[in-house]
C-alpha cells in the first residue's frame, strides 16, 4: 500500500501532518478518517482501517489535528469546534487535489467531530463512527478532579493516556455547548455506528442516542469484545471489515475498463501486522482474504496458513472441474465436496536413510446425487484434469524480481 506524507493549512492556518494511504491499483473513492481524543492519526485501529479501505480502492487521510502528533499549532489552544473545522479544511485539500472524500470515518471524539462536520462537506455520502459520543462534553469526565482547577484558574495541566497535556477553559466551555442532536439528524448521509457493550470510557448508551437521532439509512454493528481504542488487531480488523463491506453500498465503487492488453489480475499479499505473520490478501478491489500462521508457529491463527491456501486453490480448481463436466454431460450430480490435506512425507525413491521429503495433497472427493458407478469412477479421473492438480505435478518457475520503492 503506497503511502503519501502530506502537509495542508488547518483551521488557523498552520500546517497539519496527514497520511494519504492509497490503493495499489485504481482509485475509486477517497475516505477521510478523524482519530480519538489526544490520539493521533498513527494508532493502530486507524493504520488497519485505512490499509483495508485502501486494499479496496478507497484512498484514506488520515491526519493530526492542530498541536497534536506531527502537526503544528498548540494544543491548548484547540477546541472541539476547531477539531471540525480541522476536518473541514482537510476535506477542502483532499477536494483541491481531485481526490474529493466521499466517506467520514471518527473514533471517540473524532466520530463525534465528523457527524458534526458532514453536513459542512458536499461531496460525503456515508459517515461511520467507532465508539463515538453522542455528547462531547463526555471528554471532561476523563478530567477529574483537574476540572475543578480548571474552571477556577482557567486552565490545567491534566494527564491523559500517561501524557500531561494543558486543557483550558475555552476548550470545557466549548465542548459542553457542542450539542449534535440537530447536525445528526439534518445530515442526510449514510450513518454507520459502531460501539462496544464494554466500552468503560465512551458507554454504549451514547451509541443508541446517536442511532435515535439520525434517519435512515443508518446501521449499528456491536465491537463485542473491544475497548475503547480498538487495540486489539482482531477487533480492528473485524472493524475494517465492516466499514469496508458496508461502504461499498453508498460509494461508486465500479472499476474503471482496463487498458487494452491489461493482464487478467495481480494478487497482492501486503503485511499486515509486522509484530507477527498476519498477511492482507487482495485480488483486485473487491476480494479480500487473511493469511496467517498457527499459534504454535508465532502466528495468531486469524487467517489460512499459506499452505492452507494452496490446498483451498486446489480444492477450489478440482470441483469446479468436476462440475464443468457433470453439467456438460447432464448428468445428475447433486452436490459436491472436496476435503484436501496437505503434508510432507519421505520421497519413495529417496535412498534409506535419506530424509528427502515431498509434498503430498490428500484429496477426496464427495460426490451426491443419483450417479452411476461408472459415471463416479468417470468423475474421479476427470478430478486430476484439475488445472491446479497438473501445475502442482508438473515443474513450475517462479520468476522474482525487486520493485523500486
Amino acid at each position: 500500500m503506497p503511502t503519501e506524507r502530506l502537509q495542508f493549512p488547518g483551521h488557523n492556518g498552520e500546517m497539519l501532518s496527514g497520511r494519504l494511504d492509497l490503493p495499489d491499483g485504481p482509485h475509486l473513492a477517497t475516505a477521510l478518517f478523524a482519530h480519538c481524543f489526544t490520539c493521533s492519526k498513527d494508532i493502530p485501529a486507524a493504520r488497519r482501517i485505512s490499509a483495508r479501505l485502501a486494499a479496496m480502492g478507497i484512498a484514506v487521510l488520515r491526519f493530526d489535528f492542530t498541536g497534536l502528533g506531527h502537526s503544528q499549532g498548540e494544543f491548548a489552544n484547540t477546541t472541539f469546534t476547531s477539531n471540525v473545522d480541522d476536518l473541514i479544511a482537510a476535506a477542502k485539500h483532499l477536494s483541491q487535489e481531485g481526490k474529493a472524500p466521499s466517506l467520514l470515518i471518527g473514533h471517540s471524539l473524532g466520530g463525534a467531530a465528523v457527524l458534526r462536520a458532514a453536513g459542512e462537506i458536499a461531496s460525503v455520502k456515508a459517515v461511520a463512527t467507532i465508539g463515538a459520543p453522542f455528547d462531547p462534553g463526555h471528554v471532561t469526565h476523563n478530567f477529574g478532579d483537574d476540572l475543578a482547577t480548571i474552571e477556577a484558574q482557567g486552565e490545567a495541566n491534566v494527564t491523559l493516556g500517561g501524557r500531561p497535556f494543558t486543557i483550558r477553559k475555552s476548550f470545557v466551555d466549548d465542548v459542553a455547548s457542542a450539542k449534535l442532536g440537530t447536525a445528526i439528524k439534518g445530515m442526510k448521509r449514510a450513518l454507520l455506528v459502531m460501539h462496544a457493550p464494554t466500552d468503560d470510557v465512551v458507554g454504549i448508551e451514547n451509541a443508541g442516542e446517536i442511532f435515535a437521532a439520525a434517519k435512515h439509512p443508518k446501521s449499528f454493528v456491536t465491537l463485542d469484545h473491544a475497548d475503547h481504542l480498538v487495540t486489539r488487531a482482531e477487533d480492528a480488523e473485524y472493524a475494517a471489515g465492516v466499514i469496508a463491506t458496508w461502504a461499498g453500498s453508498y460509494l461508486d465503487l465500479k472499476l474503471p475498463a482496463p487498458p487494452p492488453g491489461a493482464p487478467e489480475g495481480i494478487v497482492r499479499v501486503s503485511e499486515a501486522d509486522p509484530a507477527g505473520f498476519l498477511q492482507d490478501v487482495n485480488a483486485g478491489p473487491m476480494h479480500h482474504a487473511i493469511a496467517d500462521e498457527p499459534l504454535a508457529y508465532g502466528g495468531t491463527n486469524r487467517g489460512m496458513s499459506p499452505y492452507g491456501f494452496l490446498a483451498a486453490g486446489l480444492g477450489a480448481c478440482t470441483s469446479m472441474t468436476v462440475r464443468m463436466y457433470a453439467r456438460r454431460k447432464g448428468w445428475p450430480l447433486e452436490h459436491i465436496w472436496v476435503d484436501v490435506s496437505h503434508d510432507k512425507v519421505h520421497a519413495r525413491d529417496a535412498e534409506t536413510g535419506s530424509q528427502s521429503k515431498v509434498d503430498t495433497f490428500k484429496r477426496t472427493l464427495f460426490l451426491c446425487g443419483p450417479l452411476s458407478e461408472e459415471q463416479r469412477a468417470r468423475l474421479l479421473e476427470i478430478a486430476d484434469k484439475c488445472p491446479v492438480h497438473q501445475t502442482l505435478e508438473r515443474a513450475s518457475t517462479v520468476v522474482t524480481e525487486l520493485a523500486a520503492v
